[in-house]
């Protein structure tokens, strides 16, 4: 099994979730987009399994300092996917997969679970 998170080293909510992964003794591999880049092939996989709104993170610091027009034109899965390419920091993060499986998009207890009950198995 290959647990691979996705992400920004400072992030908030990435050091959470690693921190817990570590806790748990789950072991993963972490792809961080500002030194990798956000990977294309897997961006699309990721819409095809959650679709792209869950992807594109609106609450965060990147969103907001985006110009309006730059906002208002996302408005599907092309428009999203051009945008995360050029602004990795707009992708909800962490995004962690199992085997080519999105099991979460952020983290919370919730999702933790789900993540601990699939490497568990």
């Amino acid at each position: 099994m290959s647990l691979l998170v996705h992400g920004i080293p400072n992030c908030n909510t990435v050091k959470k979730a690693r921190t817990w992964l570590d806790e748990q003794g789950a072991a993963f591999v972490f792809h961080d987009f500002k030194k990798q880049g956000v990977p294309a092939d897997r961006l699309d996989a990721w819409i095809a399994q959650v679709g792209w709104e869950p992807l594109v993170n609106r609450q965060g610091t990147t969103w907001r300092q985006l110009d309006e027009a730059v906002k208002a034109g996302v408005v599907d899965a092309a428009s999203a996917k051009a945008l995360m390419l050029q602004h990795a920091s707009v992708i909800k993060r962490p995004v962690i997969e199992l085997d080519g499986e999105v099991l979460s998009v952020g983290f919370d207890e919730a999702k933790a679970a789900k993540v601990a009950a699939a490497f568990a198995a």
